[in-house]
């Protein structure tokens, strides 16, 4: 069992930049591959962005490529979304979810339905 709890959402203005984080706990978090994923009001929850267990790979949703960085501390339990040149069309809530039961690939890693572990999400709001 691993729990996730995400941070650093908030209101900002397009074109600023926002840093968020998912801290999990519970097991031994380098055994996890982990994404970021968005819902928008009225949508369904997208693929943002994953990382690998050793960080050594990374795969990004098209609209974001360029502008989000994922990385992670695996010292610290912790995995990050960089997220700059934000804008009115990056408004949603942010969820960060882990998985330890497949190998790592990039089809796996975007599937919403390959994961396990599920954070609360945390709110992002762009104002243009």
């Amino acid at each position: 069992q691993v729990q996730l709890v995400e941070s650093g959402g908030g209101l900002v203005q397009a074109g600023a930049s926002l840093r968020l984080s998912c801290a999990a706990s519970g097991r031994t978090f380098t055994t996890f591959t982990v994404g970021w994923f968005r819902q928008a009001p009225g949508k369904e929850r997208v693929f943002v962005a994953t990382i690998s267990r050793d960080s050594g790979t990374t795969y990004y949703e098209n609209s974001v490529k360029g502008r989000f960085t994922i990385s992670r501390d695996n010292a610290k339990n912790t995995v990050y979304l960089q997220m700059n040149s934000l804008k009115a069309e990056d408004t949603a809530v942010y969820y960060c979810a882990a998985d330890s039961q497949y190998p790592y690939s990039i089809r796996y890693a975007s599937n919403l339905g390959s994961y396990e572990y599920w954070g609360q999400g945390t709110q992002v709001t762009v104002s243009s």
